[in-house]
């Protein structure tokens, strides 16, 4: 089995040497395509850069480019290893900015060591990025470098060994402290490592209101204290105390809260144990921390303890903050970032942290719950909503505290337009929650402890798009769903938005018996059995409660298989009229656009007749989702005729019946998918197509087998994200998830319902 060390070389040489690279993101394919990007057309942008410097943020990539400068004298655990070793480091910082905040990044290894001929350097660059990320230079020149930088640059200059780590472990230290009830005026802070993590550390702690002289920070020789000659300087005298105390141990004494950034098991039990209780423990030395977490909590069960790594709880890593402090900086473009900015970004993750964990985040750390408390004082770095939260809250802080230079700034359009950076599908299901939002409608759900379910029902509720309705009987009362909602972390305050509703005890309940019966009897369903459906089986009493009208949609699914849960529906549900055919949609979000597939759950083998009207409830769908026109194309192997067999024999017979009962749609075929999805190649080789000129959105497949696959290859290996599947061809609004769909599918899957049900209310 390869090591660590043999995966870890053959990652960054396998393909294309390194992690980064560039891309165009203009149009660069024709004559005109050149004479826009380069000359002659470059020329007239560069005069108005020239006219306006800050239309270099307008024109040019200057807003999202971020400069990651070392001169490798103080990398990660390895120390001075020079300039060129330390770029698979900044490299890897590239990509952390690029992934989790869409920021930019060239890498710049400095190989120089004098800290003026290093300013020189990067000030002169200035002109190239919105801002730099100085990173691993040792102290004290770092402190130096950013100083002078800061002072002669008017673009952000951030050392994030420095103020990075402040505000993680800042953010911490503020849960820490609520969960303890310690007063941080009144607290007593031992800080183990005088270089830049520490004494920046110190510094923001000062910020959020340690009292200075309650600080003992401790070097290599010992307790800071007034008098000391060896080895000190400027920005260790800040923090020189007035005390007898010359070791860690003698500091320890009596502390709350104790901060390490200097080597491994430097901390030992005894120590913690001389702390006061609920001591606050911050070993954050790599890869190994000062005292290990079995230890810490051997020696004080209540201790709340952070580290870097992240097999203890807790994790202290600076990737929670760096890229989105950038992101907040350049969208604003603020010359600097300030402390107000820092504390802002602290005060978001530690908001953050005690917020529900998404599903996501999740089973990406193999857990079933994360809730705030002493093992969970931070969020985890693969938290997505970091972003939303912590960039929103430092641009705010640009603009109040003088340093951006927008015009004008609406933290919720920000907010959007920061979800759609990194899920290029936001914009998209953005429009659709905005159309459910306008008018909510009563959606039934019968797995009421799942917790997929509750988590998107949660989402659904505080979006404002939906009025849940929860169905059960015997172990699924409300009581049992608060019990579940405590377990998983959840609001309780959730639950007054829910309407409960138990079949056994519900007025209607035998109304809808009777119904059942009445309309099944000559189907084999006795009196009796009606009876037993609508008591004890919640999937047949919620099609009901829609088909009445107590409850505008119903989803269910989530823990079924497709076929077990649809016959329910099917066979209480009324069609739409006598020639519609029921068929499975899905609306696949794809580059950022919208398409509609069917059928994709429901018909083996459609004939002519029932593909046409399946195409025709498809073009409306679309329509009604998007306001724009639906471009139909009926796939086949075949092209318009090139193949006589008896399937694209159907295809050919499809659009001859579209065309002669829905003569107002666009629609063509047959073609294969390629020829279907290239508007070029489709006009080029087949002029006489129908669709001339137009891409298609809405694509209807031959046969159940094509139209399934289709979908979850591209969902799993193209990039496309499918929401779905969507009934139609009832009279009501009902759905069937997929088994093991996602909370977030299943919050867009609410959304559509939602939408859905709209559009049946406007029908009748």
């Amino acid at each position: 089995m390869e090591n660590l060390k043999e995966k870890a070389l053959k990652y960054h040489s396998m393909g294309r040497p390194g992690k980064v690279e560039v891309r165009v993101t203009k149009p660069f394919n024709t004559q005109e395509d050149l004479s826009l990007a380069y000359t002659p057309g470059v020329a007239d942008v560069c005069l108005e850069v020239e006219k306006n410097p800050q239309d270099a943020y307008k024109y040019t990539a200057k807003g999202n480019l971020v400069a990651v400068i070392s001169n490798g004298t103080a990398v990660l655990g390895l120390g001075n290893i020079g300039a060129l070793a330390s770029k698979p480091v900044m490299e890897g910082k590239g990509n952390l900015f690029k992934n989790f905040a869409d920021v930019d990044v060239f890498d710049i290894e400095i190989d120089e060591t004098d800290p003026d001929k290093i300013v020189d350097i990067v000030r002169a660059l200035e002109p190239t990025f919105g801002a730099v990320n100085l990173e691993d230079i040792k102290a004290p020149e770092c402190f130096y470098i950013e100083e002078e930088l800061r002072k002669r640059c008017n673009i952000p200059i951030f050392h994030d060994d420095q103020h990075g780590t402040a505000v993680i472990s800042g953010a911490a230290l503020l849960n820490a402290l609520e969960i303890t009830g310690k007063e941080i005026s009144q607290c007593k802070l031992v800080v183990n490592g005088a270089g830049a993590a520490g004494i920046a550390c110190a510094k923001f702690f000062v910020t959020l209101g340690i009292k200075k002289e309650n600080v003992y920070m401790i070097d290599s020789k010992g307790v800071i204290y007034k008098g000391r000659k060896e080895g000190m300087n400027k920005y260790k005298e800040f923090f020189a105390n007035d005390t007898d105390a010359r070791t860690l141990e003698d500091a320890i004494k009596g502390a709350d809260i104790f901060l390490g950034v200097s080597k491994a098991d430097i901390l030992t039990e005894d120590m913690v144990k001389s702390m006061k209780d609920n001591p606050i423990i911050f070993a954050m030395a790599n890869p190994n921390p000062e005292i290990t977490y079995d230890k810490a909590v051997h020696a004080n069960p209540n201790v709340i303890m952070g580290t870097g790594r992240s097999d203890y709880p807790n994790q202290i890593n600076n990737v929670l903050a760096f890229p989105f402090l950038f992101r907040g900086a350049l969208d604003t473009r603020a010359t600097q970032i300030n402390d107000e900015m820092m504390m802002a970004a602290a005060r978001a993750l530690a908001q953050l942290a005690k917020e529900d964990v998404p599903e996501s985040v999740l089973k990406a750390y193999g857990v079933e719950n994360l809730k705030f408390g002493r093992e969970y004082i931070l969020p985890k770095p693969f938290d997505p909503r970091a972003l939303v939260y912590v960039a929103p809250a430092v641009a705010q802080a640009a603009i109040d505290s003088g340093v951006a230079q927008i015009d004008s700034f609406d933290i919720n359009s920000y907010k959007g337009q920061l979800l759609e950076r990194l899920d290029k599908t936001k914009a998209v299901t953005h429009y659709i929650y905005n159309k459910a939002k306008s008018d909510p409608k009563k959606v039934v759900f019968t797995e009421t402890t799942d917790p997929n379910i509750l988590r998107a029902v949660q989402d659904s509720i505080e979006e404002g798009i939906v009025k849940p309705i929860f169905v059960g009987a015997r172990s699924y009362t409300k009581e049992d769903v608060l019990q579940r909602i405590k377990e998983i972390g959840l609001k309780e305050s959730m639950l007054e938005h829910i309407e409960f509703i138990d079949p056994i005890y519900f007025d209607k309940t035998d109304e809808y018996a009777e119904e059942i019966f009445r309309e099944r009897a000559r189907k084999g369903l006795t009196r009796k059995e009606a009876d037993y459906l609508m008591r004890h089986r919640p999937n047949f009493f919620a099609a009901m409660l829609v088909k009445k009208g107590d409850a505008d949609s119903m989803i269910v699914g989530e823990t079924y298989n497709y076929p077990a849960v649809v016959r329910p529906v099917l066979q209480v549900a009324d069609k739409a009229d006598k020639e519609s055919v029921v068929a499975g949609l899905y609306v696949m979000i794809i580059n950022n656009k919208i398409y509609v597939f069917g059928d994709t759950t429901i018909n083996v083998n459609p004939s002519s007749e029932q593909l046409a009207v399946i195409a025709k409830e498809a073009a409306h769908f679309y329509q009604d989702l998007t306001d724009k026109e639906p471009v139909v194309s009926i796939l086949s192997f075949s092209n318009f005729g090139s193949n006589n067999q008896a399937e694209a024999k159907k295809i050919r017979d499809t659009v001859r019946i579209i065309k002669e009962k829905y003569p107002e749609l666009t629609v063509d075929g047959e073609m294969q998918a390629n020829i279907a999805v290239d508007r070029e190649l489709r006009d080029k080789f087949y002029p006489f197509n129908e669709l001339a000129g137009k891409d298609t959105n809405v694509i209807i497949f031959p046969d159940l087998n094509s139209g399934n696959i289709a979908y979850k290859l591209l969902y799993k290996m193209g990039g496309a994200y499918p929401i779905g599947p969507i009934l139609v061809g009832l009279k009501q609004s009902a759905h069937v998830l997929e088994m093991g769909s996602s909370s977030n599918m299943i919050k867009d899957m609410i959304a559509l319902a939602v939408f859905d049900a709209q559009r049946k209310k406007k029908e009748q």
